[in-house]
């Protein structure tokens, strides 16, 4: 056989091989969908981890309630089995939570949920968790170093600023101010305390005496306010970048008549300094959310490889006085499960 006829044999295999090739590719296996694509992965059960900062805070109960909520609905809306792995140390501890996300990839959990308490110590933890193929959203406090895709919580500065605005107003545009902060390494508190910071430094005749931390417990937030004010009888306003010490009752003895009150949230305790004219505003969260809205694009993500359309996503602020103060009260009854 000539060289030439050599050549165009092998040139005729080749193509077979070629197109052999193609038509096994078009009978086999469809290729992996591209990210954001809303192709479904084919699992028939999905387990997603939640981890809060505290079960001691209750808004985490209603983060709870709306994490349940979203893996029932999206069970019966694909037919696919979606639970809820409830993961959350019993008082604020990053290490915990840490070692939660380690525990609930080693059991083969489709995606995890956190509420950073340290966003330094938490981002290593998530970074290992993505590496070993686990999806994972945060809520309420971000990591936002890490590689979590998807944030959905409030957008801290401006809810400072909120309350900063309402403690203002009802101060009268003149007085002292003192900034209730709790956890001094969460990012999303301090993020708040630079929103109050920032408003209340557009009004000349407003000056903030200090920042206050302390663990976030209701008798310890409760503690440190009636100390601090007792000490110092020149505070007028107090700006709470969290509820933590209306979570309790009688939280402001001493407090209430001689300074007037502005905090972050709006649970049924919170409810009640309002309808008591010990607090003047409240500034809300969607609490329920930040477990409902994660752990449905955890499914999303998981099950029909797509990703929410932004990385960071948040809510409209809702703004509480005694003028709406009941209409609140039945939103509370369904996010902590209640009939």
């Amino acid at each position: 056989m000539s060289r030439s006829v050599m050549n165009i044999v092998g040139a005729a295999a080749l193509m077979l091989s070629v197109l052999g090739g193609c038509k096994k590719s078009e009978g086999g296996s469809a290729a992996a969908p591209t990210p954001g694509g809303t192709k479904a992965s084919g699992k028939s059960e999905y387990v997603f981890g939640v981890i809060a900062k505290s079960q001691a805070n209750p808004v985490f109960q209603a983060a709870r309630t709306g994490a349940e909520d979203a893996a029932k609905e999206l069970s019966a809306k694909h037919g696919i089995k979606v639970t809820v792995n409830w993961r959350t140390p019993n008082t604020e501890d990053a290490q915990q939570q840490a070692q939660f996300i380690e525990q609930l990839v080693a059991q083969g959990v489709d995606g995890i949920t956190v509420s950073c308490t340290d966003a330094a110590i938490l981002t290593g933890a998530i970074d290992d968790a993505v590496n070993k193929g686990v999806y994972v959203a945060t809520f309420d406090s971000d990591a936002p170093a890490s590689k979590r895709f998807a944030y959905y919580g409030i957008n801290d500065e401006e809810a400072g600023r909120a309350v900063a605005r309402e403690l203002i107003k009802v101060m009268g545009e003149t007085g002292v101010v003192a900034i209730l902060a709790g956890n001094q390494s969460a990012p999303n508190l301090q993020t708040r305390v630079r929103g109050v910071r920032d408003e209340i430094s557009k009004h000349p005749g407003v000056t903030i005496k200090d920042v206050y931390y302390h663990p976030e417990t209701a008798p310890d937030a409760a503690a440190k306010v009636k100390d601090v004010q007792i000490n110092n009888p020149e505070i007028t306003g107090w700006a709470m970048v969290g509820g933590w010490p209306l979570f309790t009752e009688n939280a402001l003895d001493g407090v209430a008549g001689k300074a007037k009150v502005v905090s972050v949230d709006h649970l049924p305790e919170q409810l009640n300094y309002v309808r008591a004219g010990q607090v003047q505003a409240l500034v809300g969260q969607d609490c329920y959310g930040w477990g409902y809205r994660t752990v449905e694009m955890l499914f999303e993500r998981a099950h029909l490889n797509k990703s929410p359309e932004n990385v960071i996503n948040t809510f409209e602020l809702s703004v509480v006085t005694i003028e709406n103060v009941d209409e609140y009260a039945g939103i509370w009854n369904r996010w902590l499960g209640k009939k």
